[in-house]
């Protein structure tokens, strides 16, 4: 008996929608949380492509969230807010920092990510 798993591919458009709202939706997909063999401990066999991420619709009051980042030295935490790393690195690192701080914190996670391919 010969068991092979297809990879599939998602594609999502991203335009005119709410961040969190595909981002939740790209994590459940990378997880593997949508199909009925789910386990926790295995990688969906499923590619993510989202496109159109300048055209996402980002409110006011979100452009001011802050994200962080600490270097783990005395006085190395840095802040910057979200319209700022827009501007600085794109929406597209928004996004994939959105993503990975919704999937789980264990060995698997950088693996998930690698699944994602996200364009502008």
């Amino acid at each position: 008996m010969n068991t092979t798993t297809e990879n599939r591919i998602v594609e999502i458009d991203a335009a005119g929608r709410r961040l969190g709202k595909v981002a939740t939706e790209v994590a459940v997909i990378l997880m593997g949380k949508d199909q009925p063999d789910f386990a926790k401990n295995t990688i969906a066999p499923v590619t993510v492509k989202v496109a159109n991420l300048a055209k996402m619709d980002i409110p006011e009051k979100k452009k001011g969230e802050i994200y962080q980042s600490y270097s783990g030295y005395p006085g190395g935490r840095n802040e910057e807010t979200l319209e700022h790393l827009g501007e600085r690195l794109g929406y597209t690192e928004v996004f994939r920092r959105t993503v990975k701080g919704m999937l789980p914190k264990n060995k698997l996670q950088a693996e998930l990510m690698k699944h994602l391919e996200l364009s502008e």
